[in-house]
């Protein structure tokens, strides 16, 4: 009810006020109209902690621990940089900030559109739950970047890290289940025992937004997971797990994202291979399984994708097949 008062004022008055001017009515409006009503005080939500009741509801619609941590990054600078309360920025406001922030921290228009893109979920729930009127975000739109399709990794390439992972039972696993069924690494740390089935060579994984889907893996890891599991001394339910540190019961505990990527980054560094980091393998899967034939619809089922265009950018088609379609298809 105080919403629609609210924007009745401002229709009556917009010919009369300049755009300042109708900005501080309006929040003039809705400081005296939410905190008090004919009959008496009303119970005021409180503005405190905006940025936690925010992550709080992310949290409840399955966002993951990481994302969640990096949204109140993105959040936590905003608010102490943008230089006004966070419920009144304007759009002017924000893209004054978006600008200085890729100054200041030159970065790429796709992490700019990455900011842009925490920043306009967050004032879209401020406006779903009436801290705000109308998120000032609707008009700031998404910033063009040049798409860039990185590199999966040669075969010979893959051979090399193999080759250098073997040293480690473990290890090698860890790169054979990641290059053959194309999991997150996210998706790799919740990885159970009782989540893969040697048999059938599939395994069951929870990906973003806690959906859950099969995915499969070749012979070649079936083995290398069977010589793994086979060294395993603890009950510990996890699939991988650290080698060398324990918990208070005494188990190994599970491995995290940052230990598999350090492993990952160091067998690049022994190997002089740049840009080995574990979303590359995911690449290599999306291009092989595309060059050899597989339909787009079912990579990105595979991959867990929401939307075909995203299995597209992982996808590196190689220029020979391309061109070998097209003599067969179009000369």
């Amino acid at each position: 009810m105080n919403a629609e008062t609210i924007n009745r004022i401002k229709v009556r008055m917009e010919n009369e006020l300049s755009p300042s001017q109708m900005k501080n009515l309006e929040n003039v409006l809705t400081e005296i109209l939410y905190e008090t009503s004919a009959n008496g005080a009303l119970p005021r939500r409180s503005k405190k902690n905006l940025v936690k009741q925010f992550l709080t509801a992310k949290r409840i619609e399955g966002c993951s621990k990481r994302t969640e941590e990096y949204y109140n990054s993105v959040l936590a600078f905003y608010k102490k940089n943008i230089g006004c309360d966070i419920c009144l920025a304007d759009t002017n406001k924000i893209r004054e900030y978006l600008t200085d922030y890729q100054k200041i921290n030159n970065c790429s228009n796709v992490t700019l559109d990455t900011v842009r893109r925490i920043l306009s979920s967050f004032y879209k729930w401020l406006e779903e739950e009436d801290f705000i009127l109308k998120s000032p975000m609707k008009r700031i739109h998404r910033i063009k970047a040049p798409i860039v399709i990185k590199p999966a990794f040669s075969d010979e390439q893959v051979e090399t890290i193999r080759k250098s992972a073997s040293k480690s039972k473990r290890n090698i696993a860890i790169i054979d289940i990641l290059l053959s069924s194309g999991i997150r690494v996210s998706e790799l740390v919740r990885l159970n025992r009782s989540s893969i089935n040697l048999n059938t060579r599939t395994c069951t994984v929870f990906g973003k937004g806690a959906k859950q889907r099969l995915t499969y893996f070749d012979v070649r890891t079936k083995i290398e997971l069977e010589n793994y599991l086979k060294t395993r001394k603890d009950k510990n339910n996890a699939l991988f797990v650290c080698s060398r540190r324990k918990s208070k019961n005494g188990s190994y505990t599970r491995l995290t994202v940052n230990s598999i990527e350090k492993m990952i980054r160091d067998i690049g560094i022994k190997t002089n291979i740049e840009n080995v980091h574990p979303h590359r393998f995911r690449r290599t899967l999306a291009t092989n399984a595309i060059d050899k034939g597989m339909p787009i619809e079912q990579v990105q089922f595979l991959l867990g994708h929401t939307k075909i265009d995203t299995t597209l950018r992982y996808a590196n088609v190689q220029q020979a097949n391309v061109r070998y379609s097209h003599q067969k298809f179009i000369c």
